[in-house]
């Protein structure tokens, strides 16, 4: 996996956890990387995107929640 140099120590833990925190709330946590390690590589993008694309949108509207709780 890239690492990116941008990330604060720690912060790709933090983000991995709360992906699985996010998943794990709307019941995808099967679609995680880090829960289960199925070979998708021969499935189409459109799929991939159906099943996992839930998970973003949660992860964000919880940093969006997180960020105005901070202000």
């Amino acid at each position: 996996m890239a690492r990116n140099n941008y990330l604060v120590p720690g912060a790709e833990d933090a983000m991995k956890r709360l992906k699985l925190e996010a998943a794990k709330e709307i019941g995808h946590l099967q679609y995680c990387k880090e829960f289960n390690d199925h070979y998708k590589g021969d499935l189409p993008s459109r799929v991939n995107g159906a099943q996992g694309g839930p998970i973003g949108g949660q992860m964000v509207k919880k940093l969006i929640k997180m960020a105005q709780e901070q202000l």
